[in-house]
């Protein structure tokens, strides 16, 4: 197999030094995000200002026994790596990112998107790893076609979600029928998917609607995402958002899951200390695959447990 670097086209991405949504801003197709890449960036700031609000709860945390304190962290679903990436093609891209997330010992997720193809590819490269299984997210499709994808993907599926927040892209919304998702269309998909042994996840929960749906279905995660602030949707950071409602969700859900603007290890404790039980990474890892490779993403993720940061705070 070539190397990444061999294989692509024109990178979208800027590679700042640092990402805080700056030389992207409005870059859609792209990794930028709306608003001119507002809740982007209100990603990325409000973990620090989380983090001054619980100084002392985070302390605390990494004074626990390493068990206690593994960073739990998952790829973020990413698909259109064509369009957004300016990877060579899809296939490819699935296929790199996947094994460099395996190899660096990160759990794996696979997205869908338009045209099914794209579902198709996450699907192989994790078949190809032998045995792993992925969480696959899928669009808010009608029932049915989520029900088909479910089928396709059941083999390798350590859970199923419904990517909500997916309905507020009006690109995507331009392109394929996708419903604004009832609890009772949800509890559909939950009965199906329970049936068939695998946990149930709404992913995209930000808004005080997403709340009453999560207290209506009881999934088995409950997964706090606005897409990277590339959709259309209320302003303000995943990180605050699960600071208020942690205790909320958790009372109505299995696990409770965050993505958007993680950028150091101190992130990823911060989120680990307010309720977060699995943390999600996509810009960051698909910005290292890209400048230097799988190695570079392994050692992106590597960064990201803690393991050269030390643990003071």
């Amino acid at each position: 197999m070539e190397s990444a670097l061999e294989i692509n086209g024109a990178f979208k991405c800027h590679f700042c030094p640092f990402c805080n949504g700056g030389a992207c801003t409005g870059e859609l197709p792209g990794m930028g995000g709306v608003r001119d890449n507002e809740n982007f960036r209100r990603n990325i700031i409000g973990w620090v200002r989380v983090r001054e609000r619980n100084l002392e709860k985070i302390r605390d945390f990494l004074q626990k026994r390493a068990e206690e304190r593994i960073p739990r962290i998952m790829l973020a679903p990413m698909t259109g790596a064509v369009e957004n990436v300016g990877w060579k093609d899809e296939e490819s891209f699935y296929f790199h990112i996947v094994r460099a997330a395996k190899s660096a010992g990160i759990a794996l997720s696979i997205g869908d998107g338009t045209p099914d193809e794209k579902l198709r590819f996450g699907i192989r490269a994790v078949e190809r790893l032998s045995g792993d299984k992925a969480a696959v997210f899928i669009k808010p499709y009608p029932n049915e076609k989520i029900i088909e994808r479910i089928g396709w993907a059941e083999k390798i599926a350590g859970a199923v979600g419904i990517d909500i927040d997916s309905y507020n892209i009006v690109t995507m919304r331009n392109l394929v029928n996708l419903e604004k998702k009832t609890a009772e269309k949800l509890l559909e998909i939950k009965k199906i998917a329970s049936h068939l042994g695998i946990p149930f996840v709404i992913k995209g929960i930000f808004t005080k609607e997403d709340l009453s749906l999560v207290e209506k279905v009881k999934p088995d995660v409950a997964y706090i995402s606005n897409h990277g602030g590339r959709v259309e949707t209320r302003t303000g950071s995943t990180a605050e958002f699960l600071e208020e409602n942690a205790a909320f969700l958790k009372k109505n859900a299995g696990e409770v899951w965050v993505d958007g603007g993680i950028r150091t290890p101190f992130d990823i404790a911060t989120a680990m200390t307010i309720g977060a039980e699995r943390v999600l990474i996509g810009r960051p890892l698909a910005t290292a695959l890209c400048a230097g490779g799988e190695k570079a993403m392994c050692q992106k993720a590597l960064e990201l447990t803690f393991v050269q940061r030390g643990f003071s705070i």
